[in-house]
């Protein structure tokens, strides 16, 4: 597929068909995703996928104590319904303390390993990256994706669920599989809102 089309086709997909995600596409995801840039190399991502059904079906119920993301009209449980269809789920996460380890190795010499010295967490935004290269393959690889928040209340459940370590902190799902373009669905945003012109966020010389 060309680049053009996988970006203006990538979109988040609220709901799968039952079909498996093949290991071979499953793969490409993965190793796409430890493509991205990250400051200093530092590689401060790691990525723990659900692709049986026990699995996926143990992060929904860690997930249950919260019938609807902020995000939804309460009483709308379309958009729960839907992800939890998905046959595969991938937590990305990021650790701040091996940013702050590889910046204190003599070629980067922050022996301190001050946090201030950071502008922003890096370690959020490289695994951001990470995680649109995970969407952008899955558009490619003809599947769907969603990236969505872990609630605050189901953190803690979620890093026991799957033996998380401390130094490492969730930052989202990402649900995939093949598009269920029959179902009944909830419409994201950009079903409600159109997408800002050019012109309204590209600033040229100054603000």
């Amino acid at each position: 597929m060309e680049f053009q089309d996988v970006v203006r086709r990538r979109r988040m997909v609220r709901r799968y068909t039952p079909e498996p995600v093949a290991e071979s596409s499953l793969s490409r995801i993965l190793d796409n995703a430890v493509r991205a840039p990250s400051a200093g190399f530092s590689q401060g991502w790691s990525f723990v996928v659900l692709d049986t059904p026990e699995d996926v079906a143990r992060y929904w119920a860690v997930f249950a104590g919260d019938s609807e993301p902020p995000t939804q009209p309460a009483g709308d449980d379309r958009w729960l319904a839907g992800m939890r269809t998905a046959p595969v789920l991938v937590i990305p996460c990021s650790s701040k303390a091996a940013y702050l380890a590889r910046y204190a190795e003599p070629d980067k010499g922050w022996e301190d390993r001050a946090e201030a010295r950071w502008p922003m967490p890096f370690w959020h935004m490289d695994t951001a990256m990470a995680v649109q290269n995970m969407l952008l393959t899955v558009v490619d690889e003809g599947l769907g994706a969603c990236y969505f928040g872990i609630p605050p209340s189901s953190d803690v459940a979620v890093r026991e669920a799957f033996g998380i370590p401390a130094e490492w902190d969730p930052v989202g799902v990402v649900s995939i599989g093949h598009p269920d373009l029959q179902g009944p669905s909830a419409q994201g945003s950009p079903a409600r809102r159109t997408r800002k012109a050019r012109g309204e966020v590209v600033h040229r010389g100054r603000w």
